[in-house]
């Protein structure tokens, strides 16, 4: 079974980041396509992949072999072309130990969510194999200030990044680092910041609070840090200026939501 393993969103000397994986396999007329999270442990040859969750898995029927051939081929150059490369070695359902395995009743951090602008535009017109030099500069500028903020790589989604924090003016401060570092790659980024409660579940972290933190992003332009009502009330001390962005209809979400901008 051909698998592939999504790059720009991990480095080959980093452990413990989190991807995506995907599979396929013809049986005659018939293709199983099998996707979903991965996780990674230990970097370059030695690296291990596991499934995070079960996979989602697939069926279909072409009817003859010619066109599951061809269904076959045609499925894998697509992912060739949104940056998967091939994967070695077979992908396991991860092992979790039982101090993972344990529930946490509720947490609260800071939501960080990054997503670069018009990154469709911009990989179409570098190319393959230039967006993906750029990607993996851009996670890597990304892990960097993670790091020194002591902010927690959660999820990266294509070309997003999902963090927490435990202190709101440290997921600021992290996001206007960001900012400043990938514009040297040429990128822009829209930010995201939310404070709220969430649960851990089997080692994955669940609760409205992240899509909250999605759809704030979301309604920030090229360049804009955007932070909910939830994360300025905890910040009325601090010396971080915010400028008032009006209230919002986050989709999806309950009521309306007043917004704030970070100021330079």
């Amino acid at each position: 079974m051909p698998k592939f393993l999504r790059i720009g969103v991990h480095q080959s000397n980093v452990s413990g980041y989190t991807s995506k994986a995907w599979c396929v396999r013809r049986v005659g007329a018939v293709v199983f396509l099998k996707w979903g999270a991965v996780e990674v442990q230990g970097a370059g040859d030695g690296r291990k992949v596991y499934w995070t969750r079960v996979p989602q898995e697939k069926t279909i029927r072409c009817g003859t072999a010619q066109k599951a051939q061809d269904y076959t081929k045609a499925a894998i150059a697509r992912r060739r072309s949104h940056r998967y490369e091939p994967l070695a070695g077979p992908i396991a359902l991860q092992r979790r130990s039982a101090e993972r395995s344990v529930e946490l009743k509720q947490a609260l951090a800071t939501i960080l969510i990054v997503d670069i602008v018009g990154s469709t535009a911009k990989a179409a017109k570098l190319g393959d194999a230039r967006w993906t030099k750029i990607m993996g500069h851009y996670y890597a500028a990304v892990r960097k200030e993670l790091k020194s903020s002591r902010g927690k790589e959660v999820v990266t989604t294509g070309d997003g990044v999902l963090a927490t924090f435990k202190a709101p003016a440290s997921g600021i401060r992290c996001a206007t680092a960001i900012q400043k570092a990938v514009r040297t790659l040429g990128l822009d980024i829209r930010v995201g910041l939310h404070a709220g409660e969430y649960s851990v579940s089997g080692g994955e972290m669940v609760g409205l609070a992240f899509h909250i933190g999605t759809r704030v992003a979301a309604k920030a332009r090229a360049g804009e840090v955007l932070v909910s009502s939830a994360v300025r009330d905890l910040m009325m001390r601090s010396e971080i200026r915010f400028r008032d962005h009006g209230m919002h209809q986050l989709k999806g979400v309950p009521a309306r939501w007043r917004l704030y901008r970070v100021e330079d």
